[in-house]
């Protein structure tokens, strides 16, 4: 990787102005002042610093976002406030898995990783999502036996078999749902299938990864080593 890309990707400043960093000699590899842009670096096997700070590399992150409600999932658009506005990280290159409705909260999670993303998002995956809604009806066990049996909601094909429990009264949601596929609004048609309405909707978990419950709407953190790498085995597993 050139030094002045390393230096750009990191957000130490626009490529113009990291060229001018290192041929002022701000930039140091393994020690050595380094003046020359286009040097050819390896981040993984070399130490680089610029005004004495160690740059620790990585080629790939992971965030684990609460999605609020009101914010669409997209880079920018020119009627909502966007994800990726509220993503203030300094790497380049970051995209939301999938995407989650206006109307909907929840996890969502962010990468550079695009053969992670592909991972996750495939059909042959069968990784499971899990959320949970607020109903505008009595939820029955005829449903719960419609979800496991596959639902008709328009498409080609039934959806594949979905885990549908009914919770406990007096909290925020009425059923927690658990799905393997990503269709277009798939909770919402999978309820009005069985003639209800989603009035709230909320994902709490992606594959292995649980929405972690010190977040608040807008707020996102690091995953942590352990998360990272049950993704990837469960994506590698197709779990």
């Amino acid at each position: 990787m050139r030094l002045d890309k390393l230096l750009a990707d990191m957000q130490i400043g626009t490529r113009n102005k990291v060229k001018q960093l290192i041929r002022q000699g701000a930039v140091t590899v393994d020690g050595a002042v380094q003046t020359a842009p286009d040097l050819k670096v390896d981040p993984n096997r070399q130490k680089i610093c610029c005004f004495g700070k160690d740059l620790r590399y990585t080629e790939y992150v992971y965030y684990m976002f609460y999605k609020p409600k009101g914010c669409v999932t997209a880079h920018r658009d020119a009627m909502h406030p966007t994800v990726m506005d509220y993503i203030d990280c300094g790497r380049r290159g970051l995209s939301p898995v999938g995407r989650l409705d206006l109307d909907t909260e929840g996890l969502l999670l962010i990468t550079n990783d695009g053969e992670l993303s592909h991972n996750l998002l495939s059909p042959a995956k069968h990784v499971s999502k899990v959320y949970e809604a607020k109903i505008s009806g009595c939820v029955t066990k005829e449903d719960v036996e419609k979800f496991a049996a596959g639902l008709e909601i328009g498409d080609e094909s039934k959806t594949r078999p979905a885990k549908l429990e009914i919770l406990p009264q007096g909290g925020p949601f009425d059923v927690r749902v658990t799905v393997t596929e990503g269709r277009y609004h798939q909770i919402k048609r999978m309820f009005a299938a069985v003639g209800q309405s989603v009035l709230e909707l909320k994902r709490i978990r992606m594959g292995s990864v649980a929405l972690d419950p010190s977040l608040h709407p807008g707020e996102y953190r690091m995953l942590s080593d352990e998360e990272i790498k049950a993704l990837k085995t469960q994506e590698e597993a197709g779990c």
